[in-house]
């Protein structure tokens, strides 16, 4: 399986509880490919960065952790966006952003855009959220639909995590428009309860599966946490508890690695709930470190079986 997964790795600068700081660089759509890399899943980044001494490092990064680079163009004079992560004593964050001028709001605008839509439709799964889609202008999201479309139209597996951000947004309307549309290409939607509640309203995740039924997902996977998720197929709809609830030290990537986990058990032949206990194992080692990227030793061993 070859994924391609879209969006954008910002500078990163974790404020720990008491004010000390790191700085990292992470985003929503790269956490996921750096767990899928990690789990032996060939994975393709696609961004725009700048060429600064930042996007260096995160090239070289990304490089030894196995994702591919061959997609992402760099742009004379330019830098990526900046964000601040401040974290409670309950593990819990809050996220600030400078992203404005970032070169990946422009990626399916720059020259050569047409050439990486013809790319993008040779690859199995097309992985994106919906902080990707919060990037692009306009024209940027036309060009983007358009090559989702053509991918699908060869075969292609679309994927898609809502992953609601509010600031990224004018209002809400425009979020559950553009949503909408994207979710009517998608045969994968692994969205998170709370932020499908906080745009749409839904009183519970049978309402989240049953809008994103009528949008035509075939496969749904609903996360909520510590009570686990829900998933619906054409066989149904089956409740897949955490194996274990974990006390988060730090809640930054939970939902990107459990997407990670889920979809590589996917490929690798597991039934909808053995992946779902693997994403939830993913998730439950990430949580219980701070960053979104966590050592390799603290990698599940998923030889010992997907709940193990």
């Amino acid at each position: 399986m070859r994924v391609a997964s879209i969006g954008e790795c910002m500078i990163e600068i974790a404020v720990k509880p008491g004010g000390d700081a790191q700085l990292a660089s992470g985003g929503d759509t790269l956490n996921t490919a750096v767990y899928l890399a990690r789990q032996g899943v060939a994975v393709d980044y696609v961004t725009a960065l700048g060429d600064d001494p930042y996007s260096d490092e995160m090239l070289a990064r990304w490089q030894a952790e196995g994702v591919g680079t061959g997609l992402v163009p760099r742009l004379p004079g330019r830098v990526p966006g900046l964000y601040m992560i401040r974290t409670d004593d309950k593990g819990e964050r809050t996220f600030h952003y400078w992203r404005d001028r970032a070169p990946a709001r422009e990626v399916f605008e720059l020259p050569g855009a047409e050439e990486l839509a013809e790319t993008l439709a040779g690859y199995d799964l097309l992985y994106f959220s919906g902080i990707t889609l919060s990037l692009y202008s306009d024209r940027g999201r036309d060009a983007f639909h358009a090559a989702l479309s053509a991918a699908k139209a060869k075969g292609a597996r679309i994927a898609f995590d809502g992953n609601y951000r509010p600031r990224g947004w004018p209002d809400k309307a425009r979020a559950q428009a553009v949503f909408a549309r994207f979710l009517a290409l998608a045969s994968h939607a692994l969205p998170t309860f709370d932020d499908e509640q906080a745009l749409f309203g839904d009183a519970d995740p049978q309402a989240t599966i049953a809008r994103l039924r009528g949008y035509g997902v075939g496969e749904i996977v609903v996360k909520c946490g510590g009570e686990g998720c829900h998933i619906a197929t054409a066989e149904g709809v089956t409740t897949v508890p955490v194996p274990r609830v974990v006390t988060p030290v730090d809640t930054t990537a939970a939902g990107d690695s459990f997407n990670a986990g889920y979809l590589a058990g996917r490929f690798a032949g597991l039934d909808p709930a053995a992946s779902a206990l693997r994403g939830h194992r993913l998730a439950a080692a990430v949580i219980g470190h701070r960053g979104a990227v966590v050592p390799r030793d603290a990698m599940p061993d998923f030889a010992r079986g997907p709940a193990a």
